[in-house]
């Protein structure tokens, strides 16, 4: 029997959510192109949401009912998350994979815990304005009803100027004791646990990875732009593919006009809208797809 047609109300509906059914074909066409399956990993960047355990089970859960002999693609699109969930993300993907290993394509952003996703490819995929982020650690909490953020290493590095000073002024100390008092020594202490969490992470996935010939002294330095907020002066701050080579990462830059950056810039639109208007976030194949709503703000949680 010929297939039945979608009623016009039908098709409207499914243009207007940006339903899976947009995405399959745009699957299809870069898998094509690629040679290889293509996995999204897409959260939003307009809800409270981020890359968290539960990505690991969707994606794994998607990636099983695929032929991953010739390896896979992580279509990624994130502002970050969970550094631990990135780790056991990164293992999933190596484990099931053909070849061991996995590309990025990084279509928009991949910032953060997303860059840690990058960092344990065998290479990323960069258009002209593809950006990668910083990674270390931030505090998120609510206060006021708001969602508040804050570097994990602005707070160690003021608490300890706070903290030298106090000991070596000569009288006037009062001043001192006064901001200190704002900052509770276990957060602290927490947080120089989650900077240094973030490094090893980062860390290892190279390692373990594109750049495990290297020494991890080494990968240390050739990252520093990445870890240390000094060099990129705000956590939202794009590092660009240029920037990223600089770091001997192995990035392999995509012409904006080719073929197959045309139907990736496509899926990325598609998905961007969709996660910012309909699910917080999807995990996608050219045959499955998984969705997640927006949770309730939570208080102080340390995120990449």
């Amino acid at each position: 029997m010929p297939k039945k047609k979608q009623t016009v109300y039908k098709q409207v509906q499914i243009e207007r959510f940006q339903s899976h059914a947009t995405r399959v074909q745009l699957f299809r066409e870069l898998e094509r192109l690629l040679g290889r399956p293509v996995v999204s990993l897409c959260t939003s960047f307009v809800f409270p949401i981020m890359i968290e355990d539960d990505d690991a089970e969707m994606l794994e859960a998607v990636i099983r009912n695929l032929d991953l002999s010739k390896g896979l693609v992580l279509f990624i699109s994130s502002p970050g998350g969970d550094g631990e969930a990135a780790e056991r993300i990164i293992r999933i993907c190596r484990s099931h994979s053909g070849t061991g290993e996995y590309w990025a394509l990084v279509p928009g952003k991949a910032k953060s815990a997303a860059t840690v996703l990058c960092f344990g490819a065998s290479k990323i995929l960069m258009g002209p304005s593809s950006e990668l982020g910083p990674v270390d650690p931030q505090i998120i909490f609510a206060e006021d009803g708001r969602r508040r953020q804050h570097s994990a290493y602005n707070l160690v590095t003021s608490y300890d100027h706070l903290f030298k000073g106090a000991v070596r002024t000569k009288g006037h100390i009062e001043p001192f004791i006064d901001q200190l008092q704002h900052y509770d020594p276990r957060e602290i202490q927490r947080c120089r646990e989650l900077i240094e969490l973030a490094e090893d992470i980062a860390v290892k996935a190279l390692k373990t990875g594109m750049m495990r010939r290297r020494r991890l002294a080494d990968i240390r330095r050739k990252i520093e732009r990445f870890l240390k907020p000094p060099r990129t002066k705000s956590h939202g701050r794009p590092i660009f593919r240029e920037e990223a080579d600089e770091c001997d990462l192995r990035i392999q830059a995509v012409d904006a006009k080719s073929a197959m950056w045309g139907v990736a810039h496509e899926l990325y639109i598609r998905s961007n809208e969709y996660v910012s208007h309909g699910a917080a976030k999807c995990v996608e194949s050219s045959s499955d797809a998984f969705y997640a709503a927006s949770p309730p703000l939570c208080p102080l949680k340390g995120s990449l």
